[in-house]
Parts: structure tokens; sequence; C-alpha cells
């Protein structure tokens, strides 16, 4: 329990409410938020109950989402609606969304009409879509309005809109025609036209685009704001980049859990339940594993030479470890190039060239400290017997083919993955270091019966 919590509660059970109420209106929403969900249920209640309206739907968007639904559980059913017809229509689409059909349900039936009907057309584009993250509340004008009418219909609307940052002007059937900053109808003089500011240029979002295709427009524009539009061009709402922000954390969450080698999670990690945990690892934990028996599998298949060269196995753990870490680095290097739009997938031959020099360089350089490690321990001792230079050989030019491969294994595979339709970062590092060790395991014992051949072999 945080210390604000912990104040709040002290208020709380003395009935000091005059005094709660001057803490809560001192605190910012986001610490709020954070410090409420440390109470209890009815607590929280009693706390929503004393801040205004709109400052509680501010707070209650920082929530998180557990503690959300606590909330809305324990309130009356008019504090619920007064909560829910106070949000934001973005946060409060997400918000329902996130619910079971039947309490959505329940829940928009407490919205007005108005609310309702926002919350509704929001909720009815599919999952995943710019439509489910925007608002309909910005400010639109005319280009034939004067620069004094645009204030005034900014003084007179603009608390209901989401952001003041850019206006929006469209024509008489409401299809968006440009975007200026409000910084620049503040400098010109009253009696000017908004066309008179305009370009004609602007870059707009669908409501039927993807969401993360909308981060990637953020991330060139350098938006704070982009509007969204119909397939026809008519304004419908706009994006702001805080959610744009919440869009691209959950996608990089869900890539960082993939690319661990585990199903993302649909839950924070202290929230899911231990079976959902365990469900959402095992399966490729099981698949890792299948794999790596391979390994058994192919050191089998030398058998005969490795009982005749016992110091070949030695190296066995330095030489896969060596294959996977390269195609690990080469991966996740591939897989976020992908992801940040540095890399296409017509340049997959551009990639390989690269890769094969840096293969090249980083198993020679590899290769050179494991000749000098055997070298240099033979001097000292017999463990690798009289021909430790032919050992030292094989090991050398093993790392070099070994580094090579994992290298274009873990560069290639992720361009594979992506034309087939699947997410690169399924390629993880324990998929990718799984396949280079049955493959290294072959090209170092390859390598050995070449080499040793007439000697240990």
């Amino acid at each position: 329990m945080t210390a604000a919590t912990s104040d709040m509660s002290t208020l709380i059970r003395a009935g000091d409410f005059n005094r709660l109420r001057g803490e809560l209106g001192q605190m910012r929403p986001q610490e709020l938020a954070s410090a409420l969900c440390g109470l209890r249920s009815d607590d929280q209640v009693l706390a929503f109950r004393i801040l205004p309206r709109r400052a509680a739907s501010a707070v209650f968007e920082y929530m998180p989402a557990e503690c959300q639904q606590s909330l809305i559980k324990a309130m009356a059913q008019e504090d619920v609606a007064a909560l829910l017809n106070h949000m934001s229509p973005d946060d409060r689409t997400f918000f329902l969304s996130e619910l079971p059909a039947n309490a959505t349900r329940q829940l928009l039936a407490l919205l007005t009409p108005e609310e309702r009907r926002e919350a509704v057309a929001l909720l009815g584009y599919e999952p995943g879509t710019v439509g489910r993250l925007m608002t309909p509340h910005y400010i639109a004008v005319r280009e034939d309005w004067t620069i004094q009418q645009v204030l005034d219909y900014v003084r007179v609307h603009g608390q209901d809109s989401e952001t003041l940052n850019v206006i929006y002007v469209v024509d008489d059937g409401g299809i968006l025609i440009d975007d200026i900053r409000i910084r620049e109808f503040l400098v010109v003089p009253l009696d000017r036209r908004v066309r008179d500011l305009m370009d004609r240029r602007f870059v707009a979002l669908k409501a039927t685009d993807t969401q993360e295709s909308a981060v990637e427009v953020f991330r060139r524009e350098d938006r704070t704001a982009l509007p969204v539009t119909d397939t026809t061009g008519v304004l419908i709402g706009i994006v702001t980049v805080d959610d744009a922000l919440d869009v691209a954390e959950a996608a990089a969450t869900r890539e960082f859990q993939i690319f661990g080698g585990s199903e993302a999670l649909d839950q924070p990690y202290m929230q899911i339940s231990l079976a959902g945990m365990i469900k959402k690892r095992a399966g490729w934990l099981v698949v890792l594993f299948l794999g790596e028996m391979l390994t058994a599998t192919a050191m089998g298949f030398f058998e005969k030479e490795i009982a005749k060269a016992v110091v070949l196995a030695l190296f066995v753990p330095l030489i896969i470890s060596s294959g996977g870490n390269s195609g690990s680095q080469a991966s996740t290097l591939v897989i976020r190039a992908l992801a940040v739009g540095e890399l296409k997938l017509t340049d997959v031959w551009r990639v390989i060239r690269r890769e094969v020099f840096a293969g090249l360089a980083l198993g020679a350089i590899l290769g050179t400290i494991g000749f000098l490690r055997i070298s240099i321990w033979s001097a000292f001792s017999p463990l690798y017997g009289p021909h430790w230079l032919l050992v030292a050989v094989t090991v050398s030019v093993s790392l070099v083919g070994i580094v090579l491969w994992g290298t274009l294994v873990g560069s290639i595979l992720p361009f594979i993955l992506r034309r087939l339709g699947f997410d690169p970062a399924t390629s993880s590092a324990p998929f990718v270091a799984t396949l280079v060790d049955v493959t290294g395991l072959i090209i170092y014992f390859t390598v050995g019966l070449l080499v040793l051949r007439g000697t240990l072999l």
C-alpha cells in the first residue's frame, strides 16, 4: 500500500471527507488512479462519489482493467451511468470491448441516447482497427469562415474536443479537405479566411485501417492527432497519439513474449492464472524440447566417431551455443527492422549478402579464439592428445561454418514467416537456437571427419 493510499484509507475511516476532497483534488489523475486501486472496493466507490464527475471519469480511464471492472461491480447504477457518460469515447470503447457481451449490453443501457449511439458506432468496428481507437469529438470548420468565426467556435465547442492542437477543415458534405494547426489561427488577422491558411495537404487514416498501421503513420508524421475518414473521405473522428502509444506498447509486449519462446499473454503477468501461464508456455517448450531431441539423434548418428575421438565431444556445447547465439542475434535485428519498417520483403537478398559477410567475419573471430585456446592449453596439458593441432583446426573451421549458418538462418527465417503471413517474431531466439543446434552438430562432425580422417578417425 502506498503512502497516498494509506492516507486516503485513514481519512475515510475517520470520516474526514472535507480533507479527503482536498487531498483528491491535489493529485493528478494518473497518481490518483494508482492510489485508489490500493483501496477496498467500497472505499473506492466513496472516493469516486466525492470527485467531480468529469474528474472521476478521467481517473477511471487511467485505472488498470481489473481495477475498473471491480469498481464498476461495486458502484450503484446511477454512479456507473455518470462515470461512463463522462468518459472519453475512445477509452470507453476500449473498456467496454474488454467485457463479456452481456456486461457490455447492460452498461450500454446506462448511457444517454447520444452517448449510446457513439459507443455502439465505435464498437461496430472490427477489433484491431482504427475505428476502435478514434473519438468523434473534434473541431471541424469551413474554408469560407473567418479566423474570428473559428476562434468563437472553438470557445463554444472546444471543451468537448479530445484535442485542440489541430483544426480540421471540411466541405459541405463533411469531406476532409485540410488540417491546420491551431497556432496558425492565433498569429494571423481575425478578418482573414480559413482558405488563406490552407494548402490542402494532409494525412488521414481510414477507420478500417489496422491499429498497427496507424502507429507507423504517427511515427512517420510526428503528429499528436490524426483525422479518421470513412471510405468516401468523410471526416468521422480523430485518433490521438496517446492511444497510438498504447497500441505500440501492447504490440511490443506481445512480440517480446513471443520472441522469448511462449505465446503472448492475454493479461498482465501478475494477473494471469497459474493454469493460464502454464498453458501459454507449455506448447512452445514441448515444441522446442522435441526439436532438441533431434540433437541427440544427430549425435547418435556420429556415435562411432565420438567413440574414436572423445575429444570432439568436449567442444559440442561450445559449437552449438555459438551457432545458436549468432542466429539469435541476426533474428533479433531483422525482426526489429521489419517491425519498424526499416526492411521490406524485397530486401531479403540485400540482407543475405550482408549477413554472409557478417557471418564469415564473426565466425573467423570465434574460430581464431577457439584455435588459440586449444593451442595455448595444449602447451601446458596433454588433454587434447598428440593431434591437438588438427583438433584446433576442426574446431575453428567448424565455428566459421556454424556461425555463418546460424546467421543466415536467423536472418532469413523472419522473411519466410512474413511471406507466409505469420508473425516474424515467431522465429524467436529459442526456435532459431534449436534449429541451428541440430544442423550445427552435423557441420561440426562432418568437418571432423574430413580433417581428422587417418589420425583420430
